[in-house]
């Protein structure tokens, strides 16, 4: 056999092989079964992307007033805290399972990290003897807690419309891993599209 009629065999098997493990298409697939195709794919990837990566989340209440609104639609990165070295940071809005119900979401701002020290006078947060400057508390109330020490692992989280919020001075805190992740941009309503300070 010469060295052409080889090639020529080689590269027939190598199509048929191709062919046979679905490399090249001879024939084209009918459209009913492309679009089914990327529809799957497109639902698999969205599901990827909602359980790991980022998820969008309904304001139900107004605890978070001024900052939130109540209807506001956010986008939170799932995977924030899970990132090697990336702790929550005192400030940080964020999303968690509620601790005395897991199975819903509550979303509050973080103040006291572990091992601080927290307590509230007339209203004013103190975290380790200092004030905390809060320019996002519009509403304010006049709420006494005596100084507590935030557990290891555990954080200490407000919301930020403070006569009207079920949070840590109520409940207590928020285990590390309750966390869903910071909550980052609003993208509804438009008129106040944007990121989330």
């Amino acid at each position: 056999m010469s060295a052409g009629k080889r090639t020529i065999g080689t590269i027939a098997l190598s199509v048929l092989f191709l062919t046979y493990i679905g490399g090249i298409d001879v024939m084209p697939k009918p459209w009913w079964r492309e679009t089914i195709e990327t529809v799957f794919w497109a639902l698999v990837l969205a599901l990827v992307l909602r359980t790991f990566v980022i998820q969008a989340f309904w304001i139900p209440s107004g605890s978070m007033i001024p900052t939130l609104e109540v209807g506001d639609r956010v986008l939170v990165l799932k995977f924030w805290y899970a990132m090697p070295k990336v702790e929550p940071k005192r400030g940080q809005i964020a999303v968690f399972k509620y601790p005395v119900d897991p199975r819903r979401d509550f979303v509050k701002r973080i103040i006291g990290l572990p091992g601080d020290k927290v307590e509230i006078r007339n209203g004013t947060v103190y975290v380790n003897d200092k004030e905390v400057f809060e320019p996002y508390v519009k509403n304010k109330d006049t709420f006494d807690m005596p100084p507590q020490t935030v557990p290891e692992k555990s954080y200490f989280c407000l919301g930020d419309n403070r006569p009207n919020s079920q949070d840590g001075r109520f409940w207590g805190y928020v285990p590390r891993n309750f966390f869903r992740g910071p909550a980052v941009f609003r993208y509804w309503p438009l008129n106040r599209i944007g990121p989330i300070e």
